[in-house]
């Protein structure tokens, strides 16, 4: 089986762990055995399941966002060896290293799947997904709706005290309580 890597990736409310999972189940259907991974930093749902915005859910393994070739397989061993599908939620959180772990997956003949945010609140390129963009086989670039317009939404708005975020760390994980979905005109950079 011939390895291929799968990048789905938006602004925040765009859908991508809801594909992410859409196509985890349809690989399930077809036989295949599929590993799930997220990073340990995203717990807002739920510590032992990819969890969409909307309730949907699969359980998963955790791994640290600066894993090692060595942590995964210590995190998931026979696991990983026998999926044919490796699939990752939350991309824009694991490191730098993240790229060269999903092209070993690749070269192994995994089909692999990961989900991310493109831009970061500041709608800059955030953490591997660039990286991973140029080397994917396949892109698929979702779009939310803006809360603002109703225009198809680009970029994750940060909010603090329901108005847009002034400056902040990179990371700040979140949902409907800390982001709104912009389109490019609502979008309102941080100052």
């Amino acid at each position: 089986m011939a390895g291929k890597l799968e990048v789905i990736t938006g602004c925040m409310f765009a859908g991508k762990t809801e594909e992410l999972l859409r196509r985890v189940e349809r690989a399930r259907i077809a036989r295949k055995k599929v590993l799930l991974l997220k990073p340990t930093l995203d717990t807002r749902y739920s510590e032992e399941e990819v969890v969409t915005h909307y309730g949907r859910s699969l359980p998963c393994k955790r791994i640290p966002p600066d894993f090692s070739w060595e942590d995964l397989e210590r995190v998931a061993g026979v696991e990983l060896q026998e999926a044919d599908v490796v699939a990752f939620d939350e991309a824009h959180f694991f490191g730098k290293g993240f790229p060269r772990i999903c092209e070993e997956l690749v070269s192994r003949g995994k089909r692999v799947i990961v989900a991310g945010l493109d831009l970061n609140f500041r709608a800059e390129p955030f953490g591997p997904m660039p990286e991973l963009l140029a080397l994917a086989d396949e892109v698929a670039k979702l779009q939310a709706v803006c809360v603002v317009c109703g225009k198809p939404a680009t970029r994750s708005q940060r909010l603090v005290n329901g108005k847009p975020a002034r400056g902040g760390p990179e990371i700040l994980v979140g949902g409907l309580e800390s982001y709104e979905a912009r389109c490019r005109d609502c979008y309102v950079p941080p100052s």
